[in-house]
């Protein structure tokens, strides 16, 4: 194998470790890997002008960076390490002013502007407004009280524009993921949104939350499109959706996993309650009239969960049972043991 075979080799490498990452790893790895080599240089320079102690204070910056984005890369603590890289930033760069003067006070803005991207806005605004505090403190005396105050005003502005910009891009965030969530022609869950549910149900707080998994299919719902048309079709998925909304519990969730196959998430049950419940919608389904004079029925699996089981598995426990309801001749419920 020669040299370009290998170098390839570890670029795929690396190209696939970064793909696993999330997109707040990669902003603070983007971070602090741009802020080694802007302080690093000048760690040098000073080193060489004997200027020990803000050498020391910048090589110090630098060596707390690799720790901190080595520690982020081995544990994947986004967060933590982020609290950690802000909090210690904002020290070095205090200290760094501290010793020089107010000479290199125009560091402070890139490092407050960094805290928004790497914290939540409140966060960030809470750190940034306690090194400015500190800052007050450390160039009172040591430059003209006007200067002073510019620098002040335009820290606080900076502050209130980034704290805006950062809470209204959240919040818009926050938004996009819930629509990217909500199936377009229902409005119920869809199958990321069903994912994401079995993802926060299997997480260690909620390893004791006793909950039941429903598989709900439309039968012969292909002869709906034939017959009607797609746009009768999908009148009756939503009128199905509402249906079963009206129905089930606030706390209970219904995703539409594909085409007229849907899922309910219940929580909270026993095996009683969801052998009446999975029933009840068979039989609220089949008297409803979606179509004048055409029979509408739903067949159903159920599985309750077991804790020693994957989200996969349970889910696959579930499905098996809504291919015996449909073998067995459709229109009816079938429950795992």
């Amino acid at each position: 194998m020669d040299s370009h075979d290998t170098k390839g080799i570890i670029n795929v490498k690396l190209i696939h470790a970064i793909s696993k990452r999330s997109t707040e790893e990669i902003i603070l790895m983007l971070l602090g890997g741009l802020s080694i080599p802007s302080i690093l240089p000048f760690g040098i320079i000073r080193m060489m002008q004997r200027n020990w102690a803000l050498a020391a204070v910048d090589m110090a910056i630098v060596a707390g960076m690799i720790a901190v984005l080595t520690f982020v890369w081995v544990t994947r603590r986004v967060r933590l390490g982020s609290i950690v890289i802000t909090i210690f930033y904002s020290i070095g760069m205090l200290a760094s002013i501290s010793v020089k003067g107010s000479s290199i006070v125009y560091w402070v803005y890139p490092t407050m502007i960094a805290a928004f991207f790497m914290l939540k806005a409140r966060e960030a605004f809470v750190i940034n407004m306690a090194s400015l505090f500190s800052l007050v403190v450390i160039l009172i005396g040591k430059m003209p009280m006007v200067d002073l105050l510019s620098v002040v005003v335009t820290l606080v502005l900076i502050n209130l524009f980034s704290y805006i910009f950062s809470h209204r891009t959240s919040l818009q965030h926050l938004e996009l993921n819930h629509q990217a969530e909500i199936d377009f022609l229902t409005g119920v869950g869809n199958r990321r949104a069903f994912d994401h549910m079995l993802t926060d149900l299997y997480k260690p707080n909620n390893a004791d939350v006793s909950a039941c998994l429903f598989v709900l299919d439309l039968d012969y719902f292909k002869n709906v499109n034939d017959q009607f048309g797609h746009a009768a079709g999908d009148q009756v998925l939503i009128k199905f959706c509402d249906l079963i909304r009206s129905r089930i519990r606030v706390i209970d969730s219904l995703f539409r996993f594909g085409g007229e196959e849907f899922v309910i998430v219940a929580v909270g049950v026993n095996v009683d309650t969801v052998s009446h419940l999975a029933e009840e919608l068979r039989m609220l389904v089949a008297k409803t009239e979606f179509i004048a004079n055409y029979p509408v029925t739903v067949s159903i699996g159920v599985a309750q969960r077991n804790h020693a089981e994957s989200g996969d598995a349970w889910f696959q426990r579930a499905d098996a049972m809504l291919y015996e309801a449909k073998q067995s001749g459709r229109n009816t419920v079938r429950m795992a043991a």
